[in-house]
């Protein structure tokens, strides 16, 4: 493991609304952007009976984010995941500068 920083949350976190679970369940969610530190790579967790493991976590300015990690979010483009962010954290400003933890996780295949 790299020199991450202590957890701020348990991985059984990382992914909770109904809509974004149905997305990494489907291969149309392959990230998860958060302010803090939900896993760490190797780590797994289970959605609906479907394990996912975790394979990349870095440290990443907001502005950096393009509409193919919009889309691997499980949105169809960075001003629909930017204006759904903004109305879900009523007063939160979209700053570009802004660093949050991108999550990258795959679906496990069975043994």
């Amino acid at each position: 493991m790299n020199d991450y920083p202590e957890k701020t949350c348990e991985i059984d976190r990382l992914i909770r609304h109904p809509k974004l679970v149905a997305a990494a369940l489907a291969g149309e969610k392959t990230q998860q952007r958060r302010d803090g530190l939900y896993a760490y790579p190797g780590e797994t967790f289970v959605l609906e009976g479907v394990e996912f493991e975790v394979t990349a976590v870095e440290r990443q300015r907001i502005g950096d984010m393009t509409d193919a990690d919009a889309r691997a979010e499980g949105y169809p483009n960075l001003e629909v995941y930017k204006d759904l962010i903004l109305r879900m954290h009523s007063g939160m400003e979209w700053n570009e500068d802004g660093l949050v933890w991108l999550h990258c996780f795959k679906r496990r295949q069975p043994e």
